[in-house]
């Protein structure tokens, strides 16, 4: 399947947990500005140390795809708070503080 200019396709899920409900790896595509993103940087170090930086097929991520969902959540919910221009959230004080959240991932 081809992916548009400016996104990147990735695989998504624990290789050891394929065997149970619901863990098969999934692929999404993504914005190539999550890359640069602190959070995602963090994942993709991670890849390295499980894959390498030789694999055939999409970019693989080792977490699960709740992980994975969450991540991309946080990405896009302090996105959107950049880019919001009027629309203020009351908890905006917590982004600059967005490595810390993650301890919440431990399967990445």
């Amino acid at each position: 399947m081809k992916v548009k200019k400016g996104w990147l396709a990735v695989q998504v899920g624990l290789e050891d947990e394929s065997s149970e409900e619901g863990s098969t790896p999934q692929r999404f595509v993504i914005p190539i500005s999550y890359l640069y993103h602190p959070l995602f940087k963090r994942l993709l170090d991670k890849a390295y140390e499980v894959y390498g930086y030789h694999t055939d097929g999409p970019l693989k991520l080792p977490c699960s795809v709740d992980d994975f969902l969450h991540l991309r959540w946080r990405i896009e919910k302090e996105s959107n708070h950049h880019g919001a221009g009027s629309h203020h959230n009351h908890h905006s004080h917590h982004n600059h503080r967005l490595p810390h959240a993650l301890y919440n991932f431990h399967s990445c």
